[in-house]
């Protein structure tokens, strides 16, 4: 059993709130989709906006290796010959090989929306799809609230199947559009829809609304389906779309079915963060297979399995997806989770019990070590007596102004023992932090010139009981590099400047030490 892949990130995913993506952004996810093999690419609505007219302008078919580039449109509208239906004769025009043409599939919809009789709903589909077949494109047919039209008249759901697949539609795509089926009716319906089409292609389109946008997919599947629809990572309109890239793995490594190579299912963790950065969306760390934390292992007792042998707690091999395997610290550690952890970052446990001892003790007062290894390494190379200090503080001042003319400037002052001599630095900067580290790098630099190379990348501030406003405790966490690996550092005070400069202080004692993880 063969299985298509249709993607239709560019269109449908494009509806998600907050998502809006440039002609070039467009193109380039449609070359990964492309390498990922995805068999078809929805790339928009060519009649609906002046953009994505532009893009398949400028992006043509030969600029894919695998992929067919597909167009989308709507049928003709009520009274209009297809030829003269701008939305429709424009697809004719375009060098996307294959069209995609929406109807509606659900009585109600027809009467109460498009406002037209039942047969007009059927001729208006019928005239399209062979209006465009004859034109040579590939036509896909979406039944718009197929699932709803089938509950509430399965007949004339079907005839809207049967106008489609007559006029020359290769392949009939179940639309689930409210996203509210379940998968145990969902595949009924299915199984029913591919007797009835024997030699067709059947498809299937869900949407994330009832939760169940990927198993309703898989169910369609396992009824006859051939083609499934989707967008990455189910980015789409309201709660989203089936999710292509889970769907993907699922299909291959869970039902068998090899829809893309081994090498490129290896791409799929990469394939879907790349995508999220250019939709500008926070890759979500848990998602399935492709998250960050999909593979991590946190408890004593499921590190002990992983340890044993790593089908104890994991479904798949994470390498499979092109993921990796990780085992953060933190209270619900055991002793082998910091063992190996310790591992990881070169060090020597030594007393294990007292090192996990100090970080329940931590993580109790707030801290959290799973983003701030550098902290974390520091913290074991302390309790094992192997820390070395890059100074001694004294004390530290800062002194914050506001000007009559709105200007803000703030100094640090900060003293110190470096190499057993006394240092007093004081320096300006645009913010405490930014101060501090200025007046503590100027004061130890002189001793420690690899500090020329490190510089801070990122900084985050949470609070960790917001119930005492004021008086809460913050957590404050920063990320350094030296422009080939990065490390992050925390700290944590009900005064944000002390977390801060506790931070500001692992961060920079661990990459002077040069006990650093490979960025990424």
């Amino acid at each position: 059993m063969t299985v298509k892949l249709f993607d239709t990130t560019l269109r449908d995913g494009t509806q998600r709130e907050g998502v809006t993506l440039t002609i070039e952004d467009k193109a380039r996810i449609a070359r990964r989709l492309d390498t990922l093999g995805v068999h078809y690419i929805e790339a928009g609505f060519p009649a609906s906006n002046p953009k994505d007219l532009e893009f398949f302008r400028s992006f043509e078919q030969p600029e894919l290796g695998h992929a067919k580039l597909v167009a989308f449109s709507r049928s003709r509208r009520r009274g209009v010959a297809a030829a003269d239906d701008p939305a429709v004769s424009l697809l004719t025009e375009l060098s996307a090989p294959v069209a995609c043409i929406v109807a509606k599939s659900w009585d109600f919809h027809v009467e109460r929306v498009l406002r037209v009789s039942p047969e007009e709903n059927l001729k208006s589909v019928r005239d399209t799809v062979a209006y465009l077949v004859e034109a040579g494109k590939e036509v896909i047919f979406d039944a718009e609230h197929y699932f709803d039209g089938f509950r509430a008249n399965p007949e004339y759901a079907l005839a809207v199947l049967r106008a489609a697949a007559g006029a020359g539609a290769t392949t009939l795509v179940l639309c689930d559009t409210n996203g509210g089926t379940l998968p145990t009716e969902l595949k009924a319906v299915v199984s029913r829809t591919v007797q009835e089409f024997p030699g067709v292609e059947i498809g299937i389109h869900t949407h994330n609304d009832a939760g169940c946008g990927v198993a309703n997919a898989l169910a369609a599947v396992e009824a006859g389906a051939t083609h499934v629809q989707g967008t990455a990572n189910g980015i789409g309109e309201r709660c989203g779309n089936c999710d292509l890239i889970t769907t993907i793995a699922n299909l291959q490594l869970k039902m068998g079915l090899r829809v893309v190579s081994d090498e490129q299912l290896a791409r799929l963790t990469e394939t879907a963060n790349y995508i999220s950065e250019l939709v500008n969306i926070t890759p979500d760390a848990h998602r399935p297979y492709v998250g960050r934390s999909a593979f991590a292992h946190k408890g004593g007792l499921h590190v002990d399995g992983i340890t044993q042998d790593p089908r104890t707690y994991e479904h798949v091999p994470p390498e499979a997806v092109g993921n990796a395997r990780r085992m953060p610290v933190g209270e619900l550690s055991g002793k082998n989770t910091v063992r190996r952890k310790a591992e990881e970052l070169g060090l020597d446990p030594g007393d294990v019990t007292a090192v996990l001892r100090a970080i329940k003790q931590k993580e109790h007062e707030g801290y959290h070590y799973e983003a701030a290894d550098a902290s974390l390494a520091l913290l074991i190379a302390r309790t094992t007596g192997e820390a070395r200090r890059l100074f001694t503080l004294e004390s530290f001042r800062i002194i914050s102004e506001k000007r009559a003319d709105g200007e803000t400037t703030v100094e640090a002052t900060i003293k110190l023992v470096v190499d057993g001599k006394r240092v007093i630095s004081t320096a300006e900067g645009n913010g405490p932090v930014n101060a501090l580290d200025a007046a503590l790098r100027r004061a130890i630099e002189p001793h420690y010139p690899e500090l020329r190379n490190i510089h801070l990348s990122n900084y985050k501030v949470r609070i960790l009981d917001e119930h005492r406003a004021t008086a809460a405790t913050t957590r404050v966490l920063i990320d350094s590099t030296d422009g080939k690996k990065t490390w992050g550092a925390v700290g944590v005070s009900e005064n944000i400047i002390e977390a801060s400069w506790q931070a500001l202080v692992d961060s920079l004692e661990y990459g002077v030490n040069g006990v650093t993880r490979e960025e990424g």
